[in-house]
């Protein structure tokens, strides 16, 4: 995998079109750049980013989000790529972290690796990280969904002691209501609503 400086005119102008959910542009600096969906954006100290996490980043919910992983995984880029710096996150983390529900589906379907561990929280994966930016209660009008999604495609909760049981049945065993509080009364708090990085 090779490296742009993130200052470089292509990789501002890459990042600038996941940003905005331009995916024709996305295109054309695809197929003009053949390996830019490969490419890893380097920063000072060592810190590099693929166009993956650039999507997946807070706040996430970028425009067209789930067609620009099929475009970018289409193009060649590595789904489980590692953020390198102080934590190593996939991109399906980020996306935990955001709550963006419609990119989860994206990456897991191209093949997204639901257990792959190093996310901030505790070096944990992207079911980890959402339940610590407590994303499973009403964050975006009522429909934040991301840890629920991720126990429905295959996510592990054994990270809270429950490994040989279903999320369901470790929920009805507790008597809880619903996931939230099934989740807080197993120790995932409530932390802030964005990743730190």
């Amino acid at each position: 995998m090779r490296y742009l400086d993130a200052a470089d005119p292509l990789a501002v102008s890459a990042a600038a079109a996941v940003r905005l959910g331009d995916l024709d542009g996305v295109r054309r600096l695809l197929a003009g750049h053949p390996g830019l969906a490969r490419v890893r954006l380097g920063e000072a100290g060592g810190v590099s980013r693929t166009l993956l996490h650039v999507l997946t980043d807070w706040p996430g919910h970028v425009p067209r989000g789930p067609a620009l992983v099929r475009e970018l995984v289409a193009a060649g880029a590595e789904v489980d790529a590692r953020f390198a710096g102080p934590h190593a996150e996939t991109p399906l983390t980020w996306a935990a972290s955001c709550d963006d529900v419609p990119v989860l589906d994206a990456l897991l379907d191209a093949g997204a690796d639901v257990e792959a561990t190093g996310a901030v929280i505790g070096g944990g994966t992207a079911l980890s990280d959402a339940c610590a930016f407590a994303q499973w209660d009403a964050c975006h009008g009522g429909q934040s969904q991301a840890a629920a999604f991720l126990l429905e495609r295959g996510g592990d909760l054994g990270w809270v002691g429950y490994d040989d049981l279903t999320p369901l049945d470790a929920a009805r065993r507790a008597g809880a209501d619903d996931l939230a509080s099934w989740l807080a009364a197993h120790g995932a708090r409530p932390g802030p609503r964005h990743p730190a990085g």
